[in-house]
């Protein structure tokens, strides 16, 4: 089993990439609101010289989601390509992060 964590830069796309697991009989996910480290650095004005990275962000994003979603092996192809599907390329700026970590031990998991 894995754990397949999945930062979503632009929550827009959130409904439309539930549907799409759903669609493919992935059911279950967490999602948590969350922001980044680069925003909240930002946003604290005791950092002066984090304030000149505030001309890099043309429009910095406010809030992500992350989604969390405990799976079996052959599940993680499939939300990978769900998330090419509707985030496109996670290499370019802006769109997410996604991995997985290997699970021993779960409890409450249904199949």
């Amino acid at each position: 089993m894995k754990l397949v964590v999945f930062v979503l830069n632009d929550t827009s796309l959130l409904d439309d990439f539930l549907h799409e697991l759903n669609d493919h009989n992935i059911h279950g996910a967490t999602i948590i609101s969350s922001s980044g480290m680069a925003r909240k650095l930002i946003e604290n004005d005791d950092m002066k010289f984090i304030g000149t990275l505030k001309s890099l962000f043309d429009n910095p994003r406010v809030e992500s989601n992350v989604i969390m979603m405990v799976l079996q092996d052959n599940q993680v192809s499939v939300v990978y390509q769900v998330i090419d599907d509707i985030v496109g390329d996670l290499t370019k700026p802006n769109t997410g992060i996604a991995f997985t970590m290997p699970l021993e031990d779960v409890k409450g998991f249904k199949l």
